[in-house]
């Protein structure tokens, strides 16, 4: 690979002026996402780097890689880190995505803590990696077909994710008619309605099902996460590949120590549980779902 890599991009002015991103200022951004989100890029994605904060770049005035690095690395640089890091972050979803693991929930690991959250006894949920809110709205809707009261007891799901723009759509809980084809029609029409021009054909959460769900950002590389209670459920599907060995292995240990044991643990299908916490959760008959067994 050269040790820099040139691309044309239009300032707004009548001419082109080249914009460069070398190697140098691109391991500068790449060890930013890495201490930041954990996350490891290899020196193939430059020129997805590139094209994701080309636009930025000029909407901010900045003229140079060098430059932005500069910004990201300063102390007053910390709004716009956020902002890189979430332009870097992957965000792929969809309704009831990998639907092996909803059937799970629905016949095995739900049934039992409906009956608890009856009891009295408190309940919770994460979607950890949410990204636009798919996934938790998704549990949120096996739930009430179990437990179409659930709003009366102490039963929640938590939906985090790094990147603060998804967890602003996620909250809003509106999308378009075409994301909502996985969504199965009866559950739609129960816990969905249509929203705004019918001509954009958009949907919208009811609060039947909002009310269930807490959005928050969360950088699962923090130092230490807020909650202070434990999970009865994980869901962190397609979101751990993404960080290096030994983060992956660090954040296993950290949702061992932030769940119920006898819990389950929901983990994408190209993820495999590593480290220390490997011989503590169990295979279960379906696939990339754990339980925990400590």
């Amino acid at each position: 690979m050269s040790a820099a890599l040139a691309f044309e991009v239009n300032d707004g002015r009548k001419t082109n002026q080249p914009i460069t991103l070398g190697l140098t200022e691109y391991r500068r951004i790449k060890t930013a996402l890495a201490n930041d989100a954990g996350i490891a890029l290899g020196d193939d994605k430059v020129s997805l780097v590139h094209a994701r904060l080309q636009k930025r770049l000029r909407k901010i005035g900045v003229t140079s890689f060098k430059d932005y690095c500069n910004l990201v690395e300063s102390p007053g640089g910390n709004e716009e880190r956020k902002f890189m890091l979430n332009a870097l972050t992957t965000n792929v979803t969809r309704f009831f995505r990998e639907p092996h693991h909803f059937k799970h929930l629905l016949t095995t690991s739900l049934p039992p803590l409906v009956a608890k959250a009856k009891s009295g006894a408190r309940v919770r949920i994460w979607s950890g990696g949410c990204s636009s809110g798919q996934e938790p709205y998704s549990i949120a809707a096996v739930l009430l077909s179990l437990m179409p009261d659930a709003a009366k007891y102490n039963i929640k799901i938590l939906a985090s994710d790094i990147d603060r723009n998804m967890i602003e759509k996620g909250r809003a809980g509106v999308y378009d008619a075409s994301l909502m084809e996985h969504m199965p029609v009866k559950l739609k029409d129960k816990f969905f309605e249509a929203s705004g021009d019918p001509r954009d054909q958009l949907y919208e959460a009811k609060d039947n099902i909002k009310s269930l769900i807490a959005f928050r950002e969360l950088n699962l590389n923090a130092a230490s996460w807020p909650m202070k209670g434990k999970f009865d459920i994980i869901f962190c599907r397609n979101t751990v590949i993404y960080f290096n060995a030994e983060t992956q292995a660090k954040v296993w240990t950290r949702f061992k120590e932030h769940m119920h044991n006898g819990g389950y643990l929901y983990i994408g299908h190209s993820e495999r549980i590593t480290g220390p916490s490997e011989s503590v959760f169990a295979k279960t008959d379906t696939i990339t779902t754990y339980q925990l067994t400590e």
